[in-house]
């Protein structure tokens, strides 16, 4: 599989890291996913040679939500919301030793470092008028026990994959900032890749639901969150690759609990779409994206940045 065998086997385990995001659940306006940075390079693919690679990633996104709006955060509710998120993440993938067969299987673990700075303009109940907060550390690590890849062509290939997001972040429900969602996140994730030009033109898309356990902390409980996102690159002999990213994340239920129920269910969409340039040499391959958000409900709305390096071994 010569084509195949040119692909960064760890550019399928980006997911685990763009998805991991946000500081907050739709609970806090954003949940764990950023619109259009969960697109990866060969998303659809786990290539045949095995072995161990490494991912780093580094996000930023800075998001506002209007005074006009409240939102559910914290164990309350706020208006005015201006927060920023700072996102280093380290991904390690291991891909099974199966032979250039129809499929290739792998598993992956995200370690996030988080640093989250929100400020509210006003926030309801207990806490009072205008207020800021900060926090920083270990995110929720997420797991993938397996990624299977399945080969239809060259030139068209499919993953299949169970990401798995812990509550492993300190959580305070007294306050604004937190680095963990204190949820469990189930998210069955599918990914499509087609290549073409001999491999140098690559149309690559990932899909996913992702189902939220109950904050047992606040008793919020966040609806299901459909999300799809999709890249083209074109890239060059010297490297280089240049093309456009997007997403759309669609909640497919309203949120319950006694918060969710009084702003009626607190559901959200947006839709981002931006330009991505990717550089590989030898083993190593880095790429850097920006995008801008727009027709956006119930959610923060900003221009997240992610730029990633990844190398097998």
């Amino acid at each position: 599989m010569p084509l195949l065998a040119r692909c960064l086997p760890l550019c399928t385990a980006l997911a685990l890291g763009a998805a991991c995001m946000s500081a907050h659940a739709t609970e806090g306006a954003l949940g764990r996913p950023v619109t259009g940075l969960q697109g990866t390079s060969f998303a659809g693919v786990v290539p045949p040679t095995p072995g161990f690679n490494l991912l780093t990633q580094y996000i930023y996104y800075s998001g506002q939500i209007g005074a006009q709006r409240e939102v559910p955060i914290g164990g309350s509710t706020a208006l005015g919301i201006d927060a920023q998120f700072q996102l280093l993440s380290f991904t390690g993938m291991y891909v099974w030793p199966t032979g250039e067969g129809r499929w290739n299987y792998a598993t992956a673990v995200a370690v996030p470092f988080a640093k989250v700075d929100v400020d509210a303009g006003v926030r309801i109940g207990r806490f009072g008028a205008s207020t800021s907060d900060s926090d920083s550390g270990l995110f929720d690590i997420a797991v993938v026990p397996v990624i299977a890849s399945r080969h239809f062509s060259q030139t068209k290939h499919m993953s299949l994959a169970l990401y798995i997001y812990t509550p492993s972040g300190s959580y305070d429900p007294n306050r604004l900032a937190n680095v963990s969602l204190n949820n469990w996140t189930y998210s069955p994730t599918v990914g499509y890749t087609q290549l073409g030009q001999g491999g140098t033109l690559e149309f690559s898309t990932l899909a996913a639901v992702d189902f939220y356990t109950e904050n047992h902390a606040t008793d919020y409980q966040n609806g299901a969150v459909f999300r799809i996102d999709a890249l083209l690159i074109k890239r060059t002999p010297s490297g280089w690759g240049f093309g456009a990213s997007g997403g759309w994340i669609q909640q497919l239920e309203d949120d319950t609990g006694p918060t969710a129920d009084r702003l009626n269910g607190f559901k959200g969409h947006s839709l981002a779409i931006g330009p991505i340039a990717t550089y590989k040499t030898g083993k190593v391959e880095f790429s850097a994206r920006w995008l801008y958000e727009f027709d956006v409900k119930n959610r923060l709305e900003g221009n997240p940045v992610m730029v990633t390096g990844t190398v097998s071994f």
